[in-house]
Formats: structure tokens, sequence, C-alpha cells
């Protein structure tokens, strides 16, 4: 079930998204309707037999389905995404992670988006973590 209504907010009062980016990143994501909320915890580039992705774009697309399959396992798809949380360690990788996301997960409205670059995350060979908040229709 999606979100009965979904508005981006990027006013004129602060810095303007440009347009290769509208459709990866809002300012800030209004949901209205919905009855549950799925609050996914930093998922690491590790599949399920605990393998790790040996570059960062593996690591990337494998944090990212394991993003959806905990959306999968809450009734929900990338579709009902308010926020998500990208931590990197290598500001390099950002280019890299733009072209993924539009890949895919590039959808209107876009949800509110943060990306961080950071020294390290759990465990050193880590190069990304992605948290995110998914809100949902039906009980």
């Amino acid at each position: 079930m999606t979100i009965k209504q979904a508005v981006s907010h990027n006013p004129a009062t602060v810095w303007q998204v440009p347009d290769a980016f509208r459709s990866i990143y809002s300012h800030a994501f209004e949901a209205e309707g919905f009855k549950r909320l799925l609050s996914i915890s930093g998922q690491f580039g590790v599949s399920a037999d605990g393998k790790l992705g040996t570059d960062f774009g593996a690591q990337c697309e494998q944090a990212m389905d394991n993003v959806e399959a905990l959306l999968a396992a809450g009734r929900m798809t990338t579709a009902q995404i308010v926020k998500i949380t990208y931590y990197v360690t290598r500001a390099t990788d950002f280019p890299t992670l733009v072209e993924i996301r539009r890949k895919r997960w590039s959808w209107e409205p876009a949800p509110s988006v943060t990306a961080i670059a950071v020294s390290r995350l759990a465990r050193p060979e880590y190069l990304i973590e992605i948290e995110a908040l998914a809100a949902g229709g039906a009980s």
C-alpha cells in the first residue's frame, strides 16, 4: 500500500535542489495518512551468507538489497521510504552512490536524504551503511 499523500518540500527560502537530484533528494518529505512506521537500522554491504562486497559499488548494492529485504519483511516497498541516511567512509565514493541511487532508488516525490562521510564504520572493511525510515498504510 502506498502513502495516501506524499509531498516534497523544497521551498524557495532554502537552497534549490538541482533538477538532476530532484528524484533522489528532497529537503523535507511529508507523509499523511499512514498507520505504520518501519525504522530500518543501518545496513552494511554484507549478504545473508556473511559475505562482504569487495568494493564500494558492491557493498552499496548489497546494503540496498538488505534494506529492500527488510522493507519486504515489513510488507513495504522502496516507494514508502520517507527518510534515508547514508554513511560512507570515503567522500570520493559519493558520485558512485549517486549513480546507484539514480538507478535503483529514484522516485517522485523523493524522500529526505542525509549523506555523511565518516572516518570509520563498525568494522574497518565496511565502506557504507544505510538507514531508512518507511511509512505504510495498512496495519
